[in-house]
């Protein structure tokens, strides 16, 4: 073999040293939008979740006429199947509930839930606090 040819055989080190370098290059774009779009994903999921639970208090309440004392009489009548877990926290019970106004009319009843909120610490893709969704 000439020295041209021997030389044109194989790839130089700059060569292999740029496509490793693109290679690692996409993989951390990769990785940041995976990242990216599972908070996104827990996000979607911690909204819905809000949602139906509100949605299932404001029935509770025109149904019976007071709101419920906690999460889980919404399961025991029947309201929500479980309570969900807080997809950022992986818990039932770090839920944030906020009671209602006492009823002037009866004063001796108890006020119950009127909102739900997260008790997940951060703060969201869009600068809101997940305790403020």
């Amino acid at each position: 073999m000439t020295g041209k040819r021997r030389a044109q055989a194989g790839f130089t080190l700059i060569e292999l040293l740029i496509v490793v370098t693109l290679i690692i290059v996409l993989a951390g774009i990769g990785l940041a939008t995976y990242g990216t779009s599972v908070t996104r994903a827990k996000e979607a999921t911690l909204r819905e979740d809000l949602f139906h639970m509100r949605e299932a208090i404001d029935q509770y309440s025109a149904d019976k006429g007071h709101e419920p004392s906690d999460l889980a009489t919404l399961v025991t009548d029947g309201y929500i199947r479980r309570v969900p877990e807080d997809p950022f926290t992986k818990s039932t019970e770090t839920w944030q509930t906020e009671m209602g106004e006492s009823d002037p009319s009866n004063p001796s009843a108890m006020p119950g839930i009127h909102n739900v909120k997260s008790g997940a610490e951060g703060t969201g893709l869009d600068g809101t606090p997940y305790s403020e969704f």
